[in-house]
């Protein structure tokens, strides 16, 4: 259950936003300061029923209160910051090698593939590892683990978090689920619930497993496909505002659709240019001889190219 005991700043603080539009924005789920930040005017404009020019002041206003901005680094303070980045392990060795030590904050990890390729296992492990402390790979935090599938696995977790000796009394209370059901169950929960968690219980993870399910179901054909490009566009563009804005870790996995190059077929993943320019690590995971392999697609700090090999057995992800 969320804490509400901790202190924060009121709506109302905010200079030029009054008690019936704090009403409105509570009432859409906007609970406090830095989450009312991460809006733009468009949005609060639509959501308050004021006009732009008030919508943008209240904004500005928000923003300064919580000092909320833009930082401006020396090149010597931005080398330091990412030095200093609290890297979030996999529990796999030869996984955590390709990812140069491990899962960094405020960034979107995308990992593909088909049905038994391991994505939902990564997904499980990640919703343990997230939990230990520091010296065990960990950063001491809880996981909010959004499943469009269907396929979150509690005995999964069990055996995960008694392989790494994790007290699974309190494993189970440090991951907090939710499954939505269609497309805007799960916008409405992303830009309002899972920002409360985040805020005031120390949930420090989100996972999407998977991103692109629910947008395939809903808008079917071509003729809605601009329109499904904008909703991921937004949704996409949600978990980037939050992980930065909150320096937490955000792992979506996607699923794997067949396209066309000459002669050939080759198996990329779905969404297109969206989900691609969106993500910062994109994986493709893939299952080999009794092994699987993981594969860097796109990625900043990663060659395309590299891989690495791990099992997948009853009690998590393993190196090979």
């Amino acid at each position: 259950m969320v804490n509400e005991d901790k202190e924060k700043i009121d709506l109302e603080d905010v200079p030029g936003l009054g008690r019936i539009t704090a009403l409105k924005l509570r009432s859409a789920g906007i609970n406090s300061v830095k989450q009312l930040a991460l809006y733009t005017a468009e949005e609060i404009e639509e959501i308050a029923k004021i006009d732009p020019g008030r919508a943008s002041k209240i904004l500005k206003n928000a923003r300064a209160l919580i000092k909320s901005g833009t930082k401006i680094y020396t090149m010597e303070e931005f080398e330091k910051e990412q030095y200093n980045k609290a890297l979030l392990s996999t529990g796999v060795k030869s996984i955590d090698e390709l990812l140069n030590g491990g899962l960094e904050p405020a960034s979107i990890y995308e990992f593909a593939g088909e049905f038994g390729s391991g994505k939902t296992q990564l997904c499980h492990q990640l919703a343990v590892m997230v939990q230990l402390s520091k010296n065990k790979g960990g950063v001491g935090g809880k996981v909010f683990y959004i499943d469009t599938e269907g396929t979150f696995s509690p005995e999964r977790i069990h055996k995960i978090a008694t392989r790494f000796g994790l007290d699974l009394s309190l494993a189970v209370k440090n991951i907090y689920y939710a499954r939505p059901i269609n497309v805007e169950y799960l916008e409405d929960l992303v830009k309002g619930e899972l920002i409360r968690y985040v805020e005031e219980v120390d949930v420090k993870l989100i996972i999407i497993d998977s991103i692109i399910a629910l947008y395939r179901a809903e808008f079917k054909g071509r003729e809605f496909l601009a329109r499904r490009q904008q909703r991921i566009n937004y949704i996409l563009d949600w978990l980037k505002r939050i992980g930065k804005s909150y320096y937490i870790y955000v792992v979506i996995t996607n699923q794997i659709i067949t396209a066309p190059t000459g002669f050939a077929t080759i198996k990329i993943p779905a969404g297109g240019n969206i989900i691609a320019h969106a993500s910062t690590h994109r994986f493709l995971l893939k299952k080999a001889d009794k092994v699987w392999k993981i594969e860097s697609l796109d990625s900043p700090k990663i060659p395309k190219g590299k891989t690495a090999l791990f099992r997948i057995s009853d009690d998590g992800l393993l190196s090979v």
